[in-house]
């Protein structure tokens, strides 16, 4: 209850914010209090939106505007958004620094198979070697591992649907155990 309690706060602060606001920055403030400051989320399964490309971005906030993905608090938040909005916001968050690598790079064996995968799987051939992203294809690299973890888990199992099939297309064949 005080979850939902919290989103519709800020919601609200959202839409006041974007009545009010004068720069970009001041009306991407409400956006920051989930994926952290400076585009660097702090929030369990909440992504890091820094280094994003402007383009994939752009898509992302149109799909939620358009209820084309679903997750209620953007939903919500983007449907009153105007095309021009979408575009200032995805420029603004292009413009957010990529987000820090955690200090712990996590079990030397557990990320020689990681790698092993991304490769058998190919995931650069996408997102890039460095897991840059580029244009229409998001910034895997510095994100937060358990909204990766679910995010694929949703491609998996269909409840998360992209502008077009290629994710459910490569997670059709992973399982749960590589996923992790």
């Amino acid at each position: 209850m005080r979850k939902q309690a919290a989103i519709a706060g800020l919601v609200l602060t959202f839409v006041a914010s974007c009545a009010s606001a004068e720069t970009i920055a001041e009306r991407a403030a409400p956006c920051l209090a989930c994926h952290g400051e400076k585009g660097q989320s702090q929030i369990e399964f909440t992504p890091s939106l820094g280094g994003q490309q402007a383009p994939y971005a752009l898509i992302q906030l149109f799909m939620f505007r358009e209820k084309l993905r679903v997750f209620e608090p953007m939903n919500e938040m983007a449907k009153a958004l105007t095309d021009d909005d979408l575009r200032a916001f995805s420029d603004y968050i292009a413009s957010l620094p990529k987000p820090v690598p955690p200090e712990d790079a996590g079990e030397p064996a557990r990320m020689d198979h990681a790698k092993a995968l991304a490769q058998q799987f190919r995931c650069s051939s996408c997102h890039k070697p460095d897991f840059s992203g580029g244009d229409n294809v998001p910034r895997i690299a510095g994100q937060r591992e358990d909204y990766l973890k679910k995010t694929l888990g949703e491609y998996k199992d269909n409840s998360r649907h992209g502008y077009d099939g290629t994710m459910a297309d490569v997670m059709g064949s992973v399982s749960g155990e590589q996923i992790a």
